[in-house]
């Protein structure tokens, strides 16, 4: 059953905590007024849009929307559940919870997925208890000392050894309970024409594959000998999608958000030797180029990227790739140029983690220092056509540039090397750019076409009455008093149906005892859109003081739109039966009404 935390425990914790404090762990926040601003984690800017609220305790982004209070923050950042995000401000803060109210929720999979997920922790124990203590095991234990790797690497990382046998882990899972033809759709076994099962690893080094919460949800493994193939992964499944998933994400996420910058590797050795020297912000994709996906988390967290692939060509092409991908994220991207043709783990187990730093990560490229120097392989720069082709390939990547100081760098680069005159080279820029800002704004204009949430341009073009009733809730949200004075007046007659079941709520919290508090008050909602309008209400500028009149205005206009729409509405009923009792002199007179009527409407909506 899952566990179930009292609602005074619950806010206990909340109020404990001081959400400027957490989303500054996430955020570099910077305080404008009353409020704190920074670039929004949850989709990609330049402006910052994304504000938190200390008073308030509650956060809402102008750009996307999203809002909430600490505890939402924490579950859309880091994918926890309501619980898991309850129980780690707990720790945070010292506040004890017993551990019936923190049992973890049912996962969101099928009992199958569940299973599955049982079975690679218990697999992960397994196979780090047989590289550590079994006869089998000191082969594959000295082949990871002999790479480099500690004592306590090996159990940080649970390394294990699967056994060269074909029904040792078969025997195992099922005493455990788990079907075996489950475990082979998790990739954990394999069957052959005879319907014989087989452990799909055996022999190997095993790396478990750990999701966002540190849980494994897949292996890889390494052959010892002359077993083909050399690395074998788990096969995609609903807990491991490769695209999604980055090595190591787990354990270095607070180093990432520590020092606001994340190292990108290509191999799961390269990360457990980077940590083991020192460098403990690093991560690794799965034998994979990187995803669109994988940038967009990494992009949550920090602003600058290094990447660190192997230093022969298959490496130089995929780090090409890789930092494309992570500037079309918006992210600050660099790229280590290791000497020699080097992969990271051989450079550090040779030459060790102090210069690594500082030879290789401390002197990594721009990225299009990284592009230019690319670029040049594909050129003979002799020719007059190359050369063309080359700086107008240059020019492209220097027009994506958002600073101009690093614009005006390259371009003079540029036009010194080539003996070119800088304002050509500026104005070409200028023409890229203006087809791209052009092109950018299409794009913009199209995706917010339907976003639910208001700017301010957009509130002065609604309704009289629809910016009465947002302001009404805003006061509402405020101030208990105002909520009583609406409800007697209006109760539940708000014209828009979200504004009804927001009201409906509001009073019924302010009725159970509860002070003005909008981060206690949307705990209380369980539509994520509802909260998230709630939070846009609660944070739009107010008067500090409002008037009995002002409100009463509000009230007023609310009121007549409802007195107009019931008027309509029995209208419309009235012209049904004159229809139906064959009156049509009646009907059209009714009929002529009701286009007056909403006639009017519109008018005074425009």
């Amino acid at each position: 059953m899952a566990g179930h935390i009292p609602e005074e425990k619950v806010d206990e914790i909340r109020r404990s905590t001081d959400i400027v404090d957490i989303i500054g762990e996430y955020v570099d926040l910077k305080k404008q007024g009353r409020n704190y601003f920074g670039l929004c984690p949850f989709h990609g800017e330049n402006t910052p849009s994304f504000s938190v609220s200390a008073d308030k305790q509650i956060f809402h982004c102008f750009g996307c929307g999203k809002g909430g209070n600490v505890y939402t923050f924490l579950m859309e950042m880091e994918g926890f559940s309501f619980i898991q995000a309850v129980k780690q401000l707990a720790e945070q803060t010292d506040i004890e919870l017993p551990e019936q109210w923190t049992k973890e929720e049912p996962a969101q999979h099928s009992e199958d997925s569940q299973n599955v997920l049982e079975a690679h922790q218990w697999l992960t124990k397994l196979y780090h208890h047989l590289l550590r203590n079994s006869k089998d095991g000191k082969t594959a234990y000295q082949y990871l000392i002999d790479r480099g790797f500690t004592e306590d690497t090996i159990k940080k990382y649970q390394l294990g050894y699967s056994p060269n046998s074909k029904d040792f882990v078969v025997t195992f899972l099922e005493k455990k309970g788990y079907h075996p033809q489950t475990m082979v759709k998790a990739g954990l076994l394999s069957v052959n024409d005879q319907g014989e099962y087989a452990d799909r690893f055996r022999g190997r080094v095993i790396f478990p594959l750990r999701n966002h919460l540190g849980k494994t949800v897949a292996f890889a493994g390494r052959a010892l000998g002359n077993q083909e193939p050399k690395y074998l992964n788990s096969p995609e499944t609903e807990l491991f999608h490769k695209g999604r998933l980055l090595y190591n994400f787990d354990q270095a996420r607070s180093s990432i958000r520590k020092q606001k910058t994340v190292i990108l590797f290509e191999g799961f050795g390269d990360v457990i030797s980077a940590d083991q020297a020192g460098v403990h912000n690093g991560v690794a994709t799965m034998g994979t180029s990187l995803s669109s996906s994988q940038a967009n988390l990494l992009k949550r967290y920090v602003d600058k990227v290094i990447i660190c692939y192997d230093g022969d060509q298959p490496g130089i092409e995929a780090a090409v790739k890789a930092a494309k991908t992570m500037k079309a994220v918006g992210c600050q991207t660099f790229v280590a140029r290791i000497p020699d043709g080097l992969d990271p783990d051989d450079f550090i187990q040779k030459n060790g983690g102090d210069r690594f730093q500082k030879e290789v990560l401390d002197t990594s490229d721009t990225y299009v220092s990284f592009v230019m120097s690319y670029l040049r392989r594909d050129y003979n720069l002799q020719l007059e056509g190359d050369r063309i082709a080359y700086i107008e390939n240059v020019l492209q990547e220097v027009a994506l540039l958002e600073r101009a100081v690093e614009r005006e760098h390259y371009i003079n680069e540029l036009a010194n090397e080539f003996d070119m005159s800088v304002e050509t080279l500026k104005e070409e820029v200028q023409r890229i750019r203006g087809q791209k800002v052009s092109s950018r704004d299409n794009v913009e204009q199209n995706r917010h076409t339907n976003r639910k949430s208001y700017s301010p341009i957009q509130n002065r073009l609604l309704p009289a009455f629809h910016n009465a009733e947002r302001k009404l809730i805003a006061y509402m949200l405020k101030d208990p008093l105002i909520a009583d004075k609406v409800q007697e007046e209006l109760g539940g007659g708000f014209n828009i149906s979200d504004h009804q079941v927001i009201v409906t709520h509001l009073y019924a919290y302010y009725e159970d005892g509860n002070d003005s508090d909008v981060s206690q008050f949307v705990e209380k909602l369980d539509d994520p859109a509802l909260k998230n309008l709630v939070i846009e209400l609660a944070m739009a500028s107010l008067s500090e003081e409002v008037s009995d009149q002002e409100i009463y205005d509000y009230i007023a206009a609310v009121k007549a739109e409802n007195s107009d729409r019931t008027e309509i509405k029995t209208l419309e009923d009235d012209l049904k039966r004159a229809e139906q009792q064959n009156e049509p002199i009646k009907a059209a007179e009714i009929a002529m009404k009701i286009i007056r009527l909403k006639k009017e409407l519109r008018s005074t909506h425009s």
